[in-house]
């Protein structure tokens, strides 16, 4: 056998193999998605000022076919907490980075909420940043509601999510 093409083939195959973990972490897991977190929900207007815990469940499809790059859509439902008993369903829209294990988003859609014999559905918006270990990723983030006769709705929070 000719040793400069058992070199070769040996330079290919070891070069594939010490590439293929950079590629398999180029984006997120694409499928499925779960989440749950917890997080510190504000709501000022018209004098009243309050924050408190507030919680959500999410759930999405990421699509991570293009490496660095990923999109998703997600649908949440969140509980804002005591003030003013506020509770949403959200949908977006994301698109993100991804470096490795970690990366950041920003997120487009809207929110229908209902508080206290009012409800409405306006524009919401975020933005946040995930580290991924294996299909478990943490992520934190920061969400703004943009509600008319509100000065200020939004929620910052931590999650866990599972990518099945």
């Amino acid at each position: 056998m000719n040793v400069t093409k058992l070199t070769k083939s040996s330079l290919g195959l070891t070069t594939l193999l010490l590439l293929a973990p950079v590629t398999a972490f180029a984006g997120a897991d694409s499928g499925f998605y779960l989440g749950a977190g917890l997080g510190d929900s504000t709501i000022k207007a018209n004098g009243f000022d309050e924050s408190d815990t507030g919680y959500k469940i999410f759930g999405g499809y990421n699509i991570g076919f293009i490496p660095l790059v990923d999109f998703a859509v997600e649908a949440s439902y969140v509980d804002f907490g005591t003030p003013e008993d506020v509770t949403g369903l959200n949908a977006y829209g994301l698109a993100g980075l991804s470096f490795g294990p970690f990366g950041v988003f920003a997120k487009l859609g809207s929110m229908r909420w209902d508080a206290n014999n009012d409800s409405g559905t306006d524009p919401a918006y975020g933005i946040g940043a995930r580290i991924a270990l294996g299909s478990l990723s943490i992520r934190a983030e920061y969400e703004e509601f943009d509600v008319d006769q509100v000065d200020d709705f939004s929620m910052a929070s931590i999650s866990a999510v599972y990518t099945f």
